[in-house]
């Protein structure tokens, strides 16, 4: 079975930087699309990123784009997200999430979660 666990959370201030990584195990992630999601406390979920891994096409949310990155490194089985310019508003628990592909909706849709990373953005 497919496992994901995420890592490089963490505080850092307005304007800081970070880099998410979310390793898999136990199956290769060739044929998923891997989502970065988001929650914060009393806020719903938000999917930040997308990437389908067969092709390598991207998709960002309006409120990250030009800001984070989604890449991948196949030869560990890796996705990672770089966030810059983070914002206090990007605080939030963020998860890495496998799909069939990038969907605009995921509310009834089957993946494979992580058990997410806290990334806290304050001075």
């Amino acid at each position: 079975q497919l496992q994901l666990v995420e890592s490089g959370g963490g505080l850092v201030q307005p304007g800081g930087s970070l880099r998410l990584s979310c390793a898999a195990s136990g199956y290769s992630l060739h044929y998923f699309a891997i989502v970065w999601f988001r929650q914060a406390p009393g806020k719903e979920r938000e999917g930040v990123s997308c990437i389908t891994i067969s092709d390598g096409s991207t998709v960002y949310a309006d409120s990250v784009k030009g800001r984070f990155t989604i890449s991948e490194d196949n030869a560990k089985n890796t996705i990672h997200l770089q966030m810059n310019s983070l914002k206090p508003e990007d605080t939030a628990v963020y998860y890495c999430a496998a799909y069939s592909a990038c969907y605009s909706d995921y509310e009834r849709r089957v993946g494979y979660w992580g058990q997410g990373t806290q990334v806290t953005v304050s001075s």
